[in-house]
C-alpha cells in the first residue's frame, strides 16, 4: 500500500511539476495589468516604477523607443507603451513615445487604439534626440528604450550606448529632484543600452535604485 501510495505520489508531481514551473515563471503585474500579462525580466523594474510615479505624482512621462507589438510583446520588448500609457490614464497624466520607424509607430498607435489609451497616449514619429531637443515641458518620467541594441555587434553596441546617453543630456535640463529615469535593456553583452549614461548619471548625483536587467535611478 506504501509503495502503491509512493508511486502516485511520484506520478502527480511528475504532471503538476510543469505546471508549478510555468506558474513560478510566470512575472505578472496583477491587479494593475490582466494576470494573463507576462513581464518577465521588467516585471521587478516595472513594478517598482509605477509605485514611484503614484508616490511622485507624475503627469509628464516620455519614453524613447515605442512597443510596437502592444501588449503582444510584453515577454519580448515588454509593452512599456502600453503599461505607462495606462498608468497615465488613470492618473491624469500624459505619456509621449517617440520613434524613428514608421512600421513601430503605426503598430504602437493601433495598440493605443486598441487599449482605448488615445487621450493619454502620444505616439511620435520622428529621431528621439531631435524630440527631446525641442521638448519644452519638465520630464517626471524617462524610459529610455530606442536604438536597437546588438548582442554580438561592438560597433552597434557603442552607437547604441552612445545615443542612449545623447537622449538623456538632452533631456537633463528637462529632469528635476523627484524625476524617475528607466533604461532597457541593460543586462546584454557589452554593457547593454544603460553602460555608457549610467556611468554619467552616477556623476550627476543620480543613484541606482535597481540593477537587473533594466537600470533604474532616482536622485540622491
Amino acid at each position: 500500500m506504501n509503495y502503491l501510495f509512493i508511486i502516485l505520489l511520484i506520478v502527480l508531481l511528475g504532471i503538476a511539476f510543469p505546471k508549478i514551473l510555468k506558474l513560478i515563471k510566470h512575472k505578472s503585474l496583477y491587479p494593475f495589468m490582466p494576470y494573463k500579462y507576462n513581464f518577465r525580466r521588467r516585471r521587478i523594474t516595472f513594478s517598482k516604477t509605477l509605485q514611484l510615479l503614484n508616490e511622485r505624482n507624475a503627469k509628464i512621462l516620455v519614453e524613447t523607443g515605442t512597443s510596437r507589438n502592444g501588449l503582444k510583446g510584453t515577454k519580448t520588448d515588454g509593452g512599456a507603451t502600453i503599461v505607462f500609457g495606462k498608468w497615465a490614464k488613470e492618473n491624469n497624466a500624459k505619456l509621449h513615445s517617440v520613434d524613428i520607424s514608421k512600421d513601430s509607430v503605426q503598430g504602437a498607435q493601433k495598440a493605443v487604439q486598441e487599449e482605448n489609451l488615445q487621450d493619454s497616449t502620444t505616439v511620435h514619429l520622428g529621431d528621439s534626440l531631435d524630440f527631446l531637443k525641442n521638448f519644452n515641458e519638465s520630464i517626471d518620467f524617462l524610459y529610455l528604450d530606442s536604438y536597437d541594441y546588438s548582442k554580438t555587434d561592438i560597433e552597434i553596441q557603442k552607437k547604441s550606448q552612445e545615443h542612449h546617453l545623447q537622449e538623456f543630456i538632452l533631456a537633463e535640463d528637462k529632469l528635476h529632484d523627484k524625476s524617475i529615469v528607466l533604461i532597457d535593456d541593460c543586462r546584454l553583452p557589452g554593457g547593454g543600452k544603460g553602460k555608457t549614461v549610467v556611468e554619467y548619471m552616477l556623476k550627476k548625483d543620480w543613484e541606482i535604485l535597481i540593477n537587473a536587467y533594466q537600470i533604474l535611478l532616482v536622485k540622491k
